[in-house]
């Protein structure tokens, strides 16, 4: 980082600022949480949903490419559990919804984050660098679960996508302030710092499962060498975070192959396929 970036971090002014937008996170925490993405994402799924030509599948599809909105149907979805038993993933959310209590949902959820988006525009690509890593968590976390598990592939596919909400949250709020916009430096350096204890906020103030928050309450933390199996979705979800951040720029630390053993490192192929598959799924 440069030594102009790292002037903006100590500066006082820049100090008080951080201070009052946690402030301001904390305040906001209490009510309705509604924030943008990535907007290319929202755009296409507002899409789809307002063509009443659209499939099931392509619904499904295309929402478990965002996490708010996976996020906030998962809720509504153990909200209405009446004894159902918690769900911890999408397809089960869908099911126990109704595809027309999720299509309505998700486009309440998408039309008012794409009235927000616009406050994104300065810090578009890397929200769309941090886009393209929680998808790629997401294929990585399923495609770990699946091969070296116990754990449910599609509860863990969506601890990957969700593992990172505190960051889009973040960015988010950052963009409201003029002294941050001009530093992206500056909103990395915080959203590297934060973004684990917010998106922990933001996960139980969305009431998902204790055991999806726990998962990715330390995901970014470094950790041993993490050589056998999975034992829990936290290791999942750990594993599948640093072989989603190895082309990451965001990331701190050393490379993946210094704390995971080589069952991991041997699925590189089959998670590129699968985040190339959800790509392609989320293109149409």
């Amino acid at each position: 980082m440069t030594g102009a970036a790292d002037e903006d971090k100590k500066g006082e002014a820049l100090r008080q600022q951080r201070f009052r937008m946690l402030e301001d996170i904390a305040s906001e925490l209490s009510g309705e949480i509604v924030f943008p993405s990535y907007f290319d994402a929202v755009l296409r799924i507002r899409n789809a949903l307002r063509d009443p030509e659209a499939s099931v599948e392509r619904i499904v599809a295309l929402v478990r490419t965002e996490p708010l909105i996976c996020a906030r149907l998962l809720q509504l979805a153990n909200a209405a559990a009446q004894g159902g038993g918690e769900i911890r993933e999408l397809n089960g959310a869908v099911v126990r919804l109704g595809i027309n209590a999720v299509r309505n949902t998700a486009l309440a959820v998408a039309m008012s984050q794409l009235v927000r988006s616009k406050e994104l525009v300065p810090f578009a690509d890397m929200s769309r660098t941090l886009w393209l890593h929680t998808l790629r968590a997401a294929a990585a976390a399923e495609v770990i679960a699946a091969a070296l598990s116990r754990i449910k592939p599609d509860e863990a596919m969506f601890a990957g996508l969700v593992h990172d909400i505190g960051a889009f949250y973040m960015l988010y709020r950052a963009a409201q302030y003029e002294e941050l916009r001009i530093r992206p430096d500056t909103v990395r350096h915080l959203i590297t710092q934060w973004h684990e204890s917010i998106g922990e906020s933001v996960l139980f103030a969305l009431k998902l499962p204790e055991g999806i928050v726990e998962a990715v309450r330390h995901h970014d933390q470094p950790r041993a060498l993490l050589q056998d199996n999975p034992r829990n979705l936290g290791e999942v979800v750990y594993a599948a975070n640093l072989l989603a951040r190895a082309d990451f720029e965001w990331a701190d630390g050393g490379l993946p192959e210094a704390a995971l053993g080589e069952q991991y490192l041997a699925l590189a192929p089959d998670i590129e396929a699968r985040f190339q598959a959800l790509q392609a799924e989320y293109a149409g």
